[in-house]
This record gives C-alpha cells, structure tokens and sequence, in this order.
C-alpha cells in the first residue's frame, strides 16, 4: 500500500468555537471528514460516487488526541492517509498542524456495507483506490 497523504486547509470560523473563541473539541471529528473526504477526492472518487456505487463507509471507532487548542481564525492544516486496510474495513489516520505545530493528532475506522447495510468487502474499484494501485 503506497503512502498517500492528503493535505487540506482549513481557517476555523467562529461557529467552530466554544464562548472562549476555541475550537469545540467535537468539531475536529468534522476537520477529520473533511480531510478523509479531500483524500478520497485526491484519489479520484468521492463519496457521493461511493454511495451511488451501493456503497457506505460508517465510522465505527474514533480516536482524537488533544495536544494543543485551536482558536477562531487559525489556518490549520489536516494532513489524512490510510492507517490499515482489511477486507472489508479500513482506518484513515489525521494530523492537524497550526503552522509546523502538531495540535491534535487522531484516527477514524470505517466498515465497509451495502445497500442492505450489511458488512461487505471493498469492491474492487474501491479497494483499488484504499490501496493506491
């Protein structure tokens, strides 16, 4: 599996943030979809594309570590690759970056269903893309 990082921009607004004009803890699971959603974008496929194919990928685990806080206008950068790849569920892993300093760093796990929600493997136009083939 090659190692493929996607790397996404992002300037916090102020609906991101809690009384004290910093980053609600829950909103960086929003900042991992929007890095897990440009990576797949990257990769040539979105998740509407996905889903149109019968596909779903639901999180099934979530794992943030907070190092640092973001505040009401900072550019972050959400750096996302794939953490491991099984039959028929994968990880994508996160690090935000404000500036060169590592704020919070996290993994997501998805299990791959069908359209009568049952787990499934990858498809092999997905698995192909996972993969980086």
């Amino acid at each position: 599996m090659k190692d493929r990082r996607c790397i996404t921009r992002y300037r916090v607004i102020y609906g991101d943030c809690d009384s004290m004009a910093i980053v609600y803890y829950s909103n960086y699971l929003r900042l991992f979809e929007i890095g897990r959603t440009e990576w797949l974008r990257e990769q040539g496929i979105t998740y509407r594309e996905v889903e149109s194919r019968g596909f779903f990928l639901p999180a099934t685990e979530a794992y943030l570590k907070y190092l640092k806080p973001a505040v009401y206008d900072d550019l972050l950068t959400i750096e996302t690759s794939i953490g491991f790849l099984k039959r028929a569920s994968t990880s994508f892993d996160y690090t935000i970056y404000r500036q060169q300093e590592v704020i919070v760093k996290g993994y997501t796990v998805h299990a791959c269903l069908d359209r009568d929600e049952q787990i499934a493997r990858f498809p092999d136009f997905l698995l192909t893309i996972l993969k980086g083939a």
